[in-house]
């Protein structure tokens, strides 16, 4: 039933096992280097089609100064800040609001709202680009981070509701019952009860969404134009067109723009994996 561990696996398994391993660690990260030794080339290399030999010099600290002299990619990551933090606050609160609902109480249409929450998630969001697009031009949000946020946070709720409705069925009911019993109000038992026992959840739910909502690229194109709303990922596109030559920049730039995500699955790894895994093991 389960995968036989590798440790007992036949010795040319093993063997296998050793050799792809780092090949497909070296294939992985391939990419990645190649962006990151672009982002401390000099201009010349580029220019001359040296693009995947050892760099003539290293110039990490004039690249990356350059990149917030020339460029408007500050105000970009400014923006990113705008959209992603209010949007996983909003999103994470009323995931937990909306999840302790449909996992607590037992009414009539309990699981029709939840499988409308679901099957939000299978819509392929491309074929909402322009019925969100004209939305958002008449509601006079178009090309703001308010309009950003609150199409963020209508389309992360769905996922975040399933994340945290699973989440809470898990927990022992008899917590509840012995909350009601003692005469405690419903908010009382979710905000005392049932929040603290989240924490996990909430925190592995916050690393995911900043994740996501930080690397779009498609409604930041669609819903944003100019550095005045435009997030990073927005911003470094139309950094390659106003820079067509100097990938040099745009490397340093995507670099950049990688480091809020990394910070924040670091500074929340524990309990980013306590959340993933509570429950895994009883």
């Amino acid at each position: 039933m389960f995968p036989t561990p590798i440790e007992k696996s036949p010795r040319s398994i093993r063997l296998m096992y050793n050799v792809a391993l780092p090949i497909a660690l070296i294939v992985w990260l391939l990419p990645l280097l190649a962006v990151a030794l672009t982002s401390v080339r000099p201009a010349a290399d580029l220019n001359s089609g040296n693009y995947w030999g050892w760099p003539t010099s290293f110039d990490m600290i004039e690249n990356y100064t350059q990149i917030f002299k020339n460029t408007p990619i500050g105000q970009y990551i400014l923006n990113s800040f705008r959209v992603t933090i209010p949007t996983v606050i909003f999103a994470v609160a009323l995931s937990s609001m909306t999840g302790f609902a449909l996992a607590i109480y037992k009414f009539r249409f309990n699981m029709t709202i939840f499988f409308i929450f679901v099957a939000g998630n299978f819509i392929p969001f491309q074929i909402l680009m322009v019925p969100v697009r004209d939305f958002s031009v008449n509601m006079g949000i178009y090309n703001t981070a308010t309009g950003l946020v609150l199409f963020h946070v209508a389309f992360q709720t769905g996922f975040c509701t399933l994340f945290m409705r699973n989440f809470i069925k898990a927990l022992p009911y008899e917590l509840i019952e012995a909350s009601r019993v003692e005469g405690v109000a419903e908010w009382r038992i979710y905000w005392f009860v049932v929040l603290p026992l989240m924490k996990p959840a909430l925190a592995a739910l916050a690393v995911l969404i900043f994740t996501f909502i930080w690397n779009d690229f498609f409604w930041a194109t669609v819903l944003t134009q100019g550095a005045d709303a435009q997030p990073i990922t927005a911003g470094l596109h139309s950094l390659n067109g106003q820079w067509a030559s100097a990938w040099h920049l745009v490397s340093a730039g995507s670099i950049i723009a990688a480091l809020p995500p990394v910070a924040m699955f670091f500074l929340m790894q524990k309990h980013f994996i306590a959340g993933l895994t509570l429950g895994a093991v009883k």
